[in-house]
């Protein structure tokens, strides 16, 4: 790796080897090649033997991955013009075939092929590494769907929960997520063979005006790409309307790791659940003593770049003049790779932070001691207005001791005394030994959260991930990220 030069740092710190290929320019150019072997092969099956032979095929193919690098960068720097540079260095290798390489094509033929072609590829690393993600945190929401927590609603201790529950709430914006991938792939066509504006007039030309065999090369040539269809219409390019379904949708991913990466981090402060720490990590240069999260404050600041793409590919998709204008094209260069690859080193965080986190029930059950009388309040409340007591009266009575409690609490950093008040209260029809046996129980106060756990997992996630085991991949989640 040169010292020297700036480095991308999603290729050089955070991303997998199997995305980083994808976009590189081995595959690109590859691919590219592959589309015009199929291109070649329609025309010569659809009637052209009189011009494609099935000789400039075979060399064709038998060169698809034998690239002169250095000669296709000499010849762009001479004509500027990339597809222009590896027809010609295609053509050094297939001399046979040199005179029909990209015969009646745009240059948007072989990118834009390359590109979905490459984007269902990558698409499928993604989905692999959801599913990594949603297994991960069903085995924990399943681990701890009994285990009673403070819930918060404004980031203020609120009703109790358990952690198990809570993690479902990230399992199911995942899955969202993963549907919503599923909806973005079924409107994935190829490109086909379109021609210079889509009208295809250079191949009515080649086929004698013959409009079935041209929309049979269509066909055919997406067929031989992977596809099983092809977009009925278009300009120069496939419509930048995909585009920005595509940043959508890995945008989603983006927040649904930015809201559970910064739910532990609260966590983490709150010394409840951390993420995993290794042996000899180190939290701080100065304060020895810190654990820092330092892998779900990657993920979220990963996720704030992936979360701002869209807008760069919705004012892409809006300013395609007519059939076409190239000021898509040096941006898509970047943003495109630049959206998978956060992806992929998002979910590399996720899957990583999943597989080992960390839970102290003692610490739990601390905060839920400190919060029991005020998240007690509304059983007391309700046992009491089944006593014959009216509910505006007990809620007023409520509320002042709970007000005073609170303010013992945090102006004099006294205990809460918020149950000794009510008990002494004349107005409240319960003794101290009544208040003590409503709210000895946490789990009385998490309604059907473990219940629920139990149920989405086994009902939802479970069928989900059994249904997409060829999706699924084995993913290195070491500690080493």
């Amino acid at each position: 790796m040169s010292r020297d030069i700036y480095q991308e740092p999603l290729v050089s710190r955070y991303t997998s080897r199997e995305m980083q290929e994808l976009f590189s320019e081995k595959t690109k150019f590859t691919t590219w090649r592959r589309c015009w072997v199929a291109l070649a092969e329609a025309q010569y099956e659809l009637g052209l033997s009189d011009i494609v032979t099935p000789e400039m095929i075979a060399q064709m193919q038998a060169n698809i991955d034998n690239i002169d690098y250095d000669l296709a960068a000499a010849k762009e720097k001479e004509i500027r013009h990339d597809v222009m540079a590896h027809i010609f260095e295609f053509g050094t290798k297939c001399p046979l075939a040199k005179g029909i390489i990209h015969l009646g094509a745009t240059s948007q033929f072989v990118v834009c092929n390359t590109d979905l072609i490459i984007q269902k590829k990558a698409f499928a690393l993604i989905k692999a590494a959801l599913l990594q993600v949603i297994q991960n945190l069903s085995e924990f929401a399943l681990k701890y769907k009994d285990l009673p927590t403070l819930g918060f609603t404004h980031y203020q201790p609120a009703q109790p929960t358990t952690v198990g529950k809570r993690n479902t709430l990230y399992i199911q914006d995942l899955v969202m997520d993963l549907e919503y991938i599923d909806s973005f792939l079924a409107q994935v066509k190829a490109r086909g063979a379109k021609g210079t504006v889509g009208t295809q007039a250079t191949f009515i030309e080649l086929f004698k005006g013959d409009n079935q065999k041209v929309r049979d090369l269509d066909l055919l040539v997406a067929k031989k790409l992977g596809f099983t269809d092809v977009f009925a219409v278009t300009g120069q390019t496939y419509p930048r309307k995909l585009d920005t379904k595509l940043a959508e949708t890995l945008a989603g991913i983006g927040g649904s790791a930015h809201k559970f990466a910064v739910d532990l981090r609260l966590l983490s402060n709150l010394k409840v659940q951390e993420e995993p720490f290794a042996q000899n990590q180190t939290g701080s240069s100065a304060m020895a003593y810190k654990r820092n999260p330092m892998r779900s404050e990657r993920m979220t600041g990963l996720a704030r770049k992936l979360m701002g793409l869209p807008a760069d590919f919705a004012a892409t998709f809006a300013n395609q003049w007519f059939e076409r204008t190239l000021d898509d094209s040096a941006i898509r260069r970047m943003d495109i790779p630049q959206a998978f690859l956060l992806s992929d080193a998002i979910l590399k965080l996720y899957i990583n932070i999943t597989s080992q986190m960390v839970v102290f029930p003692k610490q739990i059950e601390r905060h839920l001691r400190m919060e029991l009388p005020f998240m007690s309040t509304e059983k007391i409340l309700m046992e009491a207005v089944e006593k014959g007591e009216s509910r505006q009266e007990m809620h007023e009575v409520i509320k002042e001791h709970s007000l005073a409690a609170g303010k013992v609490v945090k102006e004099e950093g006294g205990d809460n005394d918020l149950l000794q008040r009510l008990a002494s209260d004349p107005r409240m029809p319960f003794t101290m030994e009544d208040i003590q046996g409503m709210v000895g129980d946490y789990t009385q106060f998490t309604g059907r959260a473990a219940a629920q756990t139990s149920e989405y997992i086994e009902e939802v996630v479970r069928p989900l991930l059994a249904g997409r085991q060829d999706q699924m991949k084995a993913i290195d989640s070491s500690l080493s990220v």
